[in-house]
């Protein structure tokens, strides 16, 4: 089973964040919205690098030299677009030299209201034997994660693979856990949320991230 790190479940100011890009009076601001969104990036950030793999290394200050532990290997930041670009901003702040890659998917919708995802763009470096963080605001049926994910299998096989989510549906989660690998998969999430629509929007959920972020689009 694909191992959940659920950051929301324990109180701390990312709850607080989370508070925030969820109440339907302090989303009238777009700018602080994407700032929340940054600032829980930058937490997710910090607790996935305490599981990534590090190497010492001699550093001179101007009195001396001193042994840290550096990061070995920058990961590799895939964002689902538009929605995911404030939190893959917040996780760049941290990780500040890695390489990044964009996906954009979408919603087909038929005349019945039926929908499936499509992948329409794809810009990625090599990312063989690193480590992959795919970042999506909002994990509802789990299906664009899965297709993202398998859009860059053709950029090489990451060595590992961290999925980042605010906020997770409980069947988004299972459908990750099902069509991903067990041993080379971890998924991260600020709350889970119990419910899909039949539209599968997330409820109690937040709305839609990427037009609270950015503003209203045209529906096709």
């Amino acid at each position: 089973m694909i191992k959940v790190n659920h950051l929301g479940i324990e109180n701390s100011l990312f709850n607080q964040f989370i508070s925030e890009i969820r109440n339907v009076d302090i989303q009238n601001d777009a700018m602080r919205f994407r700032k929340n969104m940054e600032r829980i990036g930058e937490i997710f950030a910090y607790e996935i690098s305490k599981q990534l793999p590090y190497e010492k290394t001699m550093i001179t200050t101007p009195l001396g030299e001193v042994e840290m532990s550096i990061l070995k290997q920058q990961p590799v930041l895939a964002t689902i677009l538009r929605a995911g670009l404030p939190l893959h901003n917040g996780l760049l702040n941290y990780f500040d030299k890695a390489e990044n890659a964009f996906i954009s998917a979408f919603r087909k919708h038929d005349v019945d209201g039926n929908f499936e995802i499509q992948i329409d763009y794809m810009s990625s470096p090599n990312i063989k034997n690193k480590t992959l963080l795919i970042i999506d605001p909002m994990l509802a049926t789990g299906k664009s994660m899965v297709l993202a994910y398998r859009a860059l299998l053709s950029m090489g096989a990451p060595k590992h693979t961290h999925i980042i989510s605010v906020i997770a549906s409980l069947d988004g989660i299972e459908y990750i856990q099902k069509y991903l690998p067990h041993t080379k998969t971890t998924i991260w999430v600020g709350a889970i949320d119990q419910e899909l629509t039949v539209q599968s929007y997330i409820v109690p959920g937040l709305g839609d991230a990427g037009d609270l972020a950015y503003g209203s689009k045209l529906q096709e």
